[in-house]
């Protein structure tokens, strides 16, 4: 059962600076018992909400999924509130936020007509469109493909705009936590599994 969770954060949290409360998170899945199998890089990417914001910190994660998509879903909500998310406007920003993209190809509540606050939706009904989910989730799975659209991350990042995907920038971070499981490991992208504009190194 192969099973995505995308990560993001953007403003401080209990947990500290964004980089921090995204390695927290790692851990808190750990102790749950949810041990990471793959980890991407950590990618700076644009905020996507109104007004002034920071950037956000962005990655995925492959993991082992011991529990129901419903009873993982609780769990995240759980971290995000550990980490300081509270309810705010959509797309604002946060301290963590934590969604299931994937769940082995399970489809839940497709197609989406009306998104309703804490309701699960798989595939993730917004993934395909995200530069920030599909960058990460080329290092991760790069023959992943939607289980709705039947379409690889490849075909779908190539679909957005050019700037988009181009502002979605690698940064020095890992996320890989030797402490999770003895089965994890820090994935390196396959030579042809990210394109080459996405995988340059980018100085802010």
């Amino acid at each position: 059962m192969k099973v995505f969770l995308a990560l993001g954060a953007n403003v401080p949290g209990p947990w500290g600076p964004p980089g921090a409360t995204l390695a927290r998170a790692i851990d808190e899945l750990c102790q749950a018992r949810v041990p990471i199998i793959r980890a991407s890089r950590v990618f700076s990417t644009a905020p996507q909400g109104p007004g002034l914001q920071d950037r956000y910190l962005n990655a995925v994660v492959q993991v082992a999924a011991p529990l129901a998509p419903a009873a993982l879903l609780r769990l995240l909500k759980r971290i995000e509130r550990d980490a300081g998310r509270r309810s705010g406007p959509k797309w604002g920003p946060r301290p963590l936020d934590m969604d299931i993209i994937d769940y082995g190809g399970w489809r839940i509540g497709w197609p989406p007509r009306r998104r309703e606050p804490g309701r699960l939706i798989l595939p993730h009904p917004e993934m395909h469109a995200r530069a920030f989910v599909l960058v990460p989730l080329l290092e991760v799975a790069p023959h992943w493909r939607h289980p709705v659209l039947g379409l690889g991350a490849r075909t779908l990042l190539a679909r957005l705009a050019p700037a988009k995907a181009a502002d979605v920038r690698p940064q020095t971070l890992d996320l890989q936590r030797p402490a999770c499981d003895k089965r994890a490991e820090r994935t390196s992208p396959p030579v042809d599994a990210v394109p080459e504009a996405f995988s340059r190194p980018h100085h802010r």
